[in-house]
């Protein structure tokens, strides 16, 4: 098969990123507040990132020009994006969180038709409102299964999380033309570090590193190296060689690994409700990205 290891790349970061739903809640739950476990994830991997940089030929810096977008890439794509991502898992359900991840194509569309990058069409705003309207019907389920504290504020925390990263997508796009993809995610991550460290360091102080048993070891493992590190890499290697749209269908696959997961290992449900959220969702993402000729405005 013709680009088998991309595929199978691309097919392996989402199956990580399915298992990081329920690991990010076991270890959030017990041992790591949600804020200190990025200060630990964006840490990490700014660390590995600049190591990287000793195996290529690409040169440290950037160009002054180009501070500005990196640094709201940084607060876009680091900072708002994974802080969120984060603290509102750690207060929903696995399901929903994977589910809502879904809801960030549209929201990609949408920022990019405000900013003039794309132009809005009918096809795109009633995949728009159809998309959301799974996604706020997933909101607003009343639900006792799994181990949730706060599911209405943790998928708001999520749904957010998506519109962040869409402003980051668009925003980025222009550097990745500029510069060695991974050179961009290693100033990203690096400026996305100086926001993240104020939030989070006093609950990273906190972080009772005696009382670690192995468990918790290999779940904050997983979820620096293989859940931050790896799938980075991953996808920018499938973006490569598969291009975005094919790499980018591929999500389509986390709410099937995390609703496995969760199901097995923290006692969720995959109810028909969930069903019908998780078809609206994907009914809107199939619109938004038809493509139409016909703008809004005329």
């Amino acid at each position: 098969m013709k680009n088998s290891k991309a595929h199978a790349a691309v097919l392996a970061a989402n199956l990580i990123f399915g298992i990081n739903f329920s690991v990010v809640q076991y270890i959030t739950k017990k041992m790591v507040g949600p804020f200190g476990l990025n200060v630990i994830r964006v840490g990490v991997s700014s660390i590995l990132l600049w190591i990287l940089l000793f195996f290529s030929s690409t040169k440290a810096g950037i160009k002054k020009e180009h501070i500005g977008r990196f640094i709201l890439c940084a607060f876009t794509g680091i900072f708002v994006n994974q802080m969120l991502f984060i603290k509102g898992l750690s207060m929903t359900l696995s399901i929903h969180a994977s589910l809502l991840i879904l809801v960030t194509p549209i929201f990609i569309t949408m920022v990019a038709a405000w900013l003039g990058t794309e132009p809005a069409t009918f096809t795109k705003v009633a995949g728009l409102v159809i998309g959301i309207s799974g996604a706020v019907l997933l909101a607003l389920q009343k639900e006792h299964s799994g181990n949730a504290s706060d599911i209405l504020w943790g998928d708001i925390f999520v749904i957010i999380n998506g519109i962040s990263y869409a402003f980051y997508f668009v925003l980025v796009k222009p550097l990745m033309k500029a510069y060695n993809p991974v050179h961009v995610i290693r100033w990203v991550f690096t400026f996305g570090l100086l926001f993240t460290l104020p939030f989070g360091w006093n609950q990273f102080a906190a972080i009772p590193w005696s009382e670690f048993q192995v468990a918790d070891i290999a779940a904050v493992s997983f979820i620096v190296l293989g859940a931050t590190f790896c799938t980075y890499l991953f996808n920018l290697y499938g973006i490569h060689h598969l291009g975005a749209g094919i790499t980018g269908t591929y999500i389509y696959t986390q709410p099937i690994f995390a609703a496995i997961i969760a199901v097995i290992f923290l006692g969720e449900r995959f109810t028909p409700f969930k069903v019908l959220a998780a078809l609206l969702i994907v009914a809107g993402v199939l619109l938004v990205n038809r493509k139409s000729t016909a703008p809004l405005d005329t």
